[in-house]
């Protein structure tokens, strides 16, 4: 689905509060230096992420307008930029990433950067699988600000000790452990059933069966004989197995407060983003000591990544231009980007960071960044909006959720939903 189609299918359907959000920001510049920036970072370390490029731009002379929308993991955002751009008003930079990019930029809608890229030396700094979805036809459109590792288990280290058990490597042993942590009484696997986390524990368990390839293969270039063959109904078989060592008041739970039960003890394990370190660390969690960070069971050689990103709509005002052409050069900028992601949680998209002031966990964060992008395991999440498009993903989340929660589904219905969901973004 392009995005003229999508433009014209959700000018009817954005939500009430984010043509709200418009009116109230898309007065004209009358500025050349101010620079009108749509983005959903509005809470905890992602505003104070946000503020340090804000005071960046500050003292450059660039005034940034905020336009921030929140809520729903950026859809609001993204469909509040629908609507702008339909109207031919859109901002001058906005959040977006994954084939997203790539939907904005086919329509022309996106400027060119090389000349930023040229500048900073990109082609050193970011491995080619990250590059790849900064580019349409080769040329640089987006500028990205960070890595997120997808496929992390967080693990309270007390509750393993009491009850004997190893940390899983594998998804044999997370079973293992998984009988032992029950056994005693606690919750071995942290869920919400909020279908983007049932997603999250999907992605890991086919990244482990299937490989790196075989989950490229079968998600971003759409496979049919991977997506209803052997290895993909095993993940589905591993994902409803999975659901026996999850508790009973998980349905609606936020990510955070499932993350909760696992700081206080009540939980063993959570196959989550590394956004999650956040809570461990506001709860005054030490990392080795109190929690453990470690591959997801099975992918200790794969890295599942999530990129947040800027992109700049064309504009004719030449102000306008060396505003956004400035706010690029600052988003590789070393220091912010140390300053940015210790905010935020995540590492460096720039491989040639020095690492020292980072916590435990983001350092093996980014030597496995490294070691997979040596070996060519980067792998886009399928999860996050960047191995597959938003109408594919919308469509698997409900395939997936549907599968997990109720043990009547048909497997093999559900093999042919899952192929009809990941070809959803071609019709």
């Amino acid at each position: 689905m392009n995005i003229v189609s999508i433009l014209l299918s959700l000018s009817l359907s954005v939500p009430v509060f984010a043509i709200a959000a418009d009116t109230q920001s898309t007065s004209e510049n009358t500025n050349g230096s101010e620079i009108e920036v749509l983005h959903w970072w509005t809470s905890g370390g992602e505003a104070l992420a946000v503020k340090e490029l804000k005071d960046m731009m500050k003292e450059q002379g660039h005034n940034w307008k905020d336009f921030a929308v929140p809520g729903r993991a950026g859809a609001s955002a993204i469909n509040t930029l629908r609507i702008r751009t339909l109207s031919g008003n859109p901002p001058d930079v906005a959040q977006i990433k994954g084939p997203e990019i790539q939907e904005w930029g086919a329509q022309g809608f996106l400027t060119n950067i090389d000349d930023v890229a040229e500048q900073q030396s990109w082609s050193e700094l970011l491995p080619r699988r990250v590059s790849d979805y900064l580019k349409v036809d080769g040329h640089y459109v987006a500028v990205p600000f960070n890595i997120h590792r997808v496929n992390w288990l967080w693990a309270n280290r007390k509750v393993f000790e009491e009850v004997g058990a190893a940390l899983p490597q594998t998804l044999d042993e997370f079973f293992v452990a998984a009988e032992k942590i029950k056994a005693a009484g606690y919750i071995p696997l942290a869920l919400g059933n909020e279908a983007w986390q049932e997603a999250t524990l999907f992605e890991s368990i086919a990244l482990a069966i299937m490989g790196t390839d075989d989950f490229r293969r079968a998600f971003s270039e759409h496979n049919s004989e991977l997506l209803t063959g052997s290895k993909m109904r095993e993940t589905l078989l591993t994902l409803r197995r999975m659901k026996q060592y999850t508790d009973a008041n998980s349905p609606g739970r936020s990510w955070s407060d499932t993350t909760s039960l696992v700081i206080e003890g009540k939980a063993a394990m959570q196959i989550m983003g590394d956004w999650a370190k956040g809570e461990f660390l506001a709860a005054d969690k030490i990392a080795g000591k109190d929690f453990v960070c470690l591959p997801a069971p099975g992918t200790a050689n794969q890295f599942s990544f999530n990129i947040d990103s800027f992109v700049f709509f064309n504009k004719d005002n030449p102000q306008t231009i060396a505003s956004q052409k400035e706010l690029a050069t600052l988003i590789l900028d070393p220091e912010f980007q140390r300053e940015f992601n210790q905010n935020k949680g995540s590492i460096p998209v720039r491989v040639d960071i020095d690492m020292k002031s980072f916590d435990d966990c983001a350092q093996d964060a980014m030597q496995a960044f490294l070691r997979a992008a040596a070996t060519d395991n980067l792998v886009a999440s399928l999860s996050h909006n960047m191995a597959i498009g938003r109408a594919s993903q919308i469509a698997l989340f409900d395939v997936i959720s549907r599968f997990y929660n109720n043990d009547n589904v048909d497997i093999d219905e559900t093999l042919r939903h899952v192929r009809a969901a990941v070809l959803a973004d071609k019709l």
